[in-house]
């Protein structure tokens, strides 16, 4: 028998051996296929920047056409809710004490007058500047408004300058700016990333425990046989992540696919071969379930959250984070699914991306492999 086929039968042996293992683990299968689902549901519906029916009262002083069309323009889309109608702006702070409002419009008095003869009218928009997050975008929409509404009312009484500068902004790749799209993607590469590593760490590092590993290194197995051996069924199932939370994120939450596939679920075999190596090299350096959870948790899923760009652009990061990003592979995974679903790029835009995601892969197969042969020695 030539070694080719020898490797090949010693691999196929140990990966039906971990097979088994899979099928037996209801929590393996569990944690495998249902968690996902999960942490997409909860974490694509909890976490959204789409601004919904803010609180929002009004402090009228003008009681004109203007005023009330103006009111009505703040409040036409999803985004304000009038809850109070006040008679004095100085109520709108106690308001914001109590919870009960998260803006207020203040429209003085003469408001209606200065439009009619052209001359510069003003309204006041206040926030409750405690969640930093809700009162930015609340201001976006705001500003938006009161602007597109004040240069309805001069073109329609034939005020607004003849050569007036338009402008018309067109929005590519989320012309409707859903958050669901943005948020999408990375919650995929958190999600994988955080199950690949728990994945690997916890089932290898429970043979550790139970000395079957040691059982294992005592037959004529090489090492990469054993890696090798460990990773493939796992390997399966994360595709079979892969295609559960896409499948899920398109159907749920109506994110695009306007790429090709095959480039996707590439980009996921690389990017899952590389988290379940290091989840396998996290096993092996601790040998032990509870620590390798602990280390497993917080190697996957906070770099994912903070320095990934999933949550906040890496541009905007200082210098030592944005050095310490560049060896994360979620952050090259989440450009790939976002180029991918959203824009429709290729392998031409896409390739530095792949190739990072490339590498890292093999940087964990062999630190795994390594810690294997101190192993046997």
């Amino acid at each position: 028998m030539s070694a080719a086929r020898r490797f090949l039968t010693r691999w196929l042996a140990l990966s039906r051996k971990e097979v088994i293992h899979i099928v037996r683990d209801v929590q393996v299968v569990y944690m495998a296929l249902g968690m996902p689902v999960v942490l997409l549901i909860l974490f694509g519906y909890a976490v959204s920047f789409d601004l919904e029916r803010l609180p929002i009262g009004v402090v009228d002083q003008d009681g004109t056409p203007a005023s009330r069309h103006l009111t009505e323009a703040m409040t036409a889309g999803d985004a304000f809710e009038v809850r109070e109608r006040l008679s004095d702006a100085s109520e709108l702070e106690s308001r914001f004490r109590q919870g009960k409002l998260k803006a207020g419009l203040v429209i003085p008095e003469g408001y209606g007058r200065k439009l009619a003869r052209g001359t510069v009218s003003e309204s006041q928009i206040l926030l409750d500047g405690a969640d930093g997050t809700t009162a930015g975008i609340a201001l976006g929409y705001a500003m938006g408004m009161s602007q597109a509404e004040s240069r309805r009312m001069l073109e329609s009484s034939g005020l607004a300058p003849e050569l007036a500068i338009q402008d018309r902004v067109r929005l590519r790749f989320n012309p409707g700016m859903k958050s669901a799209w943005f948020i999408v993607p990375g919650l995929i590469a958190m999600i994988l990333s955080i199950m690949a590593v728990m994945l690997t760490a916890l089932t290898v590092a429970r043979e550790w425990e139970r000395g079957s590993m040691e059982q294992l290194f005592s037959t004529p197995v090489g090492r990469l046989e054993v890696i090798l051996g460990k990773l493939a069924p796992y390997v399966v199932l994360g595709m079979v992540q892969v295609l559960l939370v896409v499948t899920m994120g398109t159907v749920l939450f109506g994110v695009p696919v306007r790429g090709s596939l095959w480039l996707l679920f590439g980009a996921a075999l690389l990017f899952l071969v590389g988290m379940l190596g290091q989840g396998l090299f996290i096993s092996v350096a601790t040998r032990n379930q509870q620590v390798a959870t602990q280390i497993g948790f917080v190697t996957s899923m906070l770099p994912t959250l903070l320095l990934s760009g999933f949550m906040f652009p890496v541009a905007n990061m200082p210098v030592p984070l944005q050095v310490l990003s560049a060896v994360i592979p979620s952050r090259y995974f989440i450009v790939v699914l976002r180029g991918v679903l959203l824009k429709g790029n290729g392998v031409d835009v896409l390739w530095p991306e792949l190739m990072a995601l490339a590498v890292f892969a093999l940087v964990m197969i062999g630190l795994s492999s390594a810690r294997f042969k101190r192993r046997l020695d």
